[in-house]
């Protein structure tokens, strides 16, 4: 007797499609809705897990955008410190839909703050990029001129931009009372004081993601019609929680709310596919532990699982090439700083709350 089920592809099942199936390769997991081509030029944006995708597709040699590349004197550690390489450009770590939202509404209208700069010690920060002037600026004025010069290139970017990679990292901020800004960081843990009275919490809900997310794709759309967008969750749980609540329930709630948004707005735009790169880190039918002894950091071994399984989708991704650096790399169970969780390079303000715990 027929029925709804009959016809439908082994990954449709639970049994196929998980139990039996390569939990590295994960085949069908991921079927893009729309090509990357080599030559497609790709921006990337996000929390710091942003960061993995974006070296994934530049070691492919993808044409990855970036309006502000570092001095060609800097060495790469010191470029990185100064928030060079990271992303698409030195926006730092976006970690949330309202973040994006607000930086593309500021590159329309050229829109600098003085309000919206930090204090320590006598130097001053962007408050909404503290860290990528790790020791700050010498005065407000040259804050407010990088932040021009910040913006001046990315109008340039999100208008050649042909995919833009967006990683969703948290739904909890802090905003600026005095003008509603959504902050990277918590006031005082890079910069600047915390005073109650100026900054508030806000813990965003599943429509007001989605509300911002829209409002992001037709503002991208007003730079660059034709542009599409990729929308992945960072699997790496939350440092802290101001919420109140205990740090596990704020995680998953957290992470499944970004989660359930993304694949809403790949559900209703064509435009728009959602990545499971969250799915292949935190599923417990995966072969062995994703997580390092923080139960945080994610083992490269498995990282590097999932920016395979990318890049495979698109057939980017060069086998050889792959091999020859799994051959020159020592294995990451024989390596003592993967055992002690220090391989982790990322740049990444969260983070920094953690080493303020008392």
């Amino acid at each position: 007797m027929k029925n709804p089920y009959s016809d439908l592809a082994p990954s449709a099942f639970w049994k196929t499609g998980v139990v039996q199936t390569d939990k590295t390769l994960w085949p069908d997991l991921f079927v893009p809705k729309f090509a990357i081509e080599p030559e497609t030029r790709v921006a990337t944006a996000g929390s710091c897990f942003a960061q993995r995708i974006r070296q994934a597709l530049a070691d492919q040699n993808m044409p990855i955008l970036d309006v502000e590349p570092a001095p060609e004197a800097l060495q790469e550690d010191l470029a990185r410190e100064f928030g060079y390489g990271l992303h698409s450009a030195r926006y730092g770590n976006i970690y949330t839909p309202r973040q994006l939202l607000e930086l593309l509404q500021d590159v329309q209208t050229g829109t600098v703050r003085e309000e919206l700069i930090w204090q320590r010690k006598g130097r001053f920060f962007d408050m909404l990029r503290p860290n990528v002037e790790p020791d700050g600026c010498a005065s407000v004025r040259e804050v407010l001129e990088l932040r021009r010069l910040h913006l001046a290139r990315l109008r340039g970017l999100f208008e050649t931009t042909d995919v833009f990679v967006f990683t969703l990292g948290l739904t909890e901020a802090w905003l600026h009372g005095p003008t509603g800004r959504c902050l990277p960081v918590a006031p005082g843990v890079i910069a600047g004081e915390y005073d109650p009275g100026t900054y508030r919490f806000h813990n965003f809900s599943h429509s007001e993601l989605l509300k911002d997310l829209k409002a992001i794709r037709a503002t991208l759309r007003q730079f660059h019609k034709k542009i599409k967008i990729i929308l992945t969750t960072s699997p790496v749980p939350i440092t802290a929680t101001a919420s109140g609540d205990h740090v596990l329930n704020a995680s998953t709630y957290t992470k499944s709310t970004l989660r359930s948004v993304a694949g809403e707005m790949a559900m209703r735009f064509n435009n728009v596919d959602y990545f499971p790169g969250y799915e292949i880190v935190t599923t417990w039918a995966r072969d062995g532990m994703a997580y390092q002894d923080n139960l945080r950091s994610i083992r490269p071994e498995v990282v590097a699982d999932v920016m395979a399984v990318f890049l495979d989708a698109y057939g980017l991704r060069d086998t050889q090439d792959s091999a020859r650096r799994d051959a020159e790399d020592p294995a990451p169970a024989e390596d003592p700083e993967y055992l002690d969780g220090q391989e982790d390079d990322l740049v990444c303000e969260e983070s920094l709350i953690e080493a303020l715990q008392k």
